[in-house]
């Protein structure tokens, strides 16, 4: 039986966990930034949702990767 190998190379979790994070990050920011200044006849349900997603999506992978840079292994 062959040694399971990662498909990720554990000496990318620092810089993945860096990237997704600060992406998830910008994302949430401009989320909450279109929330305070649109009008609330203005407001787009969609976009709304799309961004809070791709944002939440970001985040947690980010997450992931910062669990397992620190030796938690999920």
């Amino acid at each position: 039986m062959e040694r399971y190998t990662s498909p990720v190379n554990p000496a990318l979790y620092p810089q993945l966990s860096t990237i997704l994070l600060a992406i998830g990050l910008l994302l949430t920011a401009n989320f909450l930034i279109y929330e305070v200044t649109t009008n609330k006849k203005d407001k787009n349900f969609i976009k709304e949702t799309m961004l809070a997603t791709i944002a939440s999506a970001f985040l947690g992978t980010g997450s992931v990767f910062l669990m397992l840079w620190v030796g938690i292994y999920v």
